[in-house]
């Protein structure tokens, strides 16, 4: 198979970001992120103060979603939505790109946006920012456009998706691979319920995975 089992562990985001998720919802999130050793336990903005409370001394880091889920509000506003995040313990960012503004060819609006969440870096090295492009609301050439757009706003990682618009394809992450290089991360997202699903997009060049279903994903595993 290539990869062992913490391997693969490490490399899941533990995911719960359900407009009806509740605190229960995300004490059990966390308890399952720690027990298996997944990379990520990623909650939306409100609940990350919590989830770094329960994950404090643990190597599972917290998430918060930026800009979620449809992506358009204002730079200035993901950008605050980041420093409380950073501020509350969280260690990664999800944060949506503004689609709209790419669909108007507005590519400065663009990397404003993604530019000023990955500022916030600045007071906080160890943070990652990853920008979620929604590949199933878009065309190939802007698919290739957004990648290059957001590794030079000087993110992180691409993502495919929310999981909103549709998922993550092997077609996608190929592609959103081919154009980042080797260097950057690249992260699926949307639909992955399986292993088969997990290794396929590792395959195609994946090296971050964001699903709901790690656990039973991660139960399927056999060294």
């Amino acid at each position: 198979m290539g990869i062992s089992k913490k391997e693969l562990a490490k490399i899941m985001d533990h995911t719960l970001v359900k407009p009806i998720a509740t605190r229960e919802d995300v004490e059990r999130l966390c308890g399952e992120a720690e027990k298996h050793g997944f990379g990520c336990a990623c909650v939306n903005l409100t609940y990350v103060s919590l989830a770094a409370q329960l994950l404090k001394g643990t190597n599972v880091k917290v998430c918060s979603t930026i800009g979620f889920p449809y992506g358009i509000t204002l730079p200035e506003v993901k950008a605050f939505e980041a420093e409380k995040a950073v501020e509350n313990g969280a260690r990664e960012l999800d944060m949506v790109i503004n689609l709209s503004a790419l669909k108007s060819r507005d590519y400065e609006t663009v990397r404003k946006d993604i530019g000023m969440v990955v500022n916030v870096k600045r007071s906080c090295e160890d943070v990652l920012v990853k920008v979620i492009i929604e590949v199933g609301l878009l065309t190939d050439e802007e698919k290739v456009l957004a990648c290059k757009i957001v590794k030079e706003a000087g993110a992180d990682f691409v993502k495919t998706s929310t999981g909103l618009a549709g998922g993550a394809t092997m077609e996608d992450v190929q592609l959103m691979r081919e154009t980042v290089g080797k260097d950057m991360g690249v992260k699926a997202a949307g639909g992955i319920r399986t292993l088969k699903d997990v290794l396929a997009m590792i395959r195609a060049g994946a090296n971050r995975i964001g699903t709901s279903a790690a656990v039973a994903i991660i139960e399927e595993f056999s060294e």
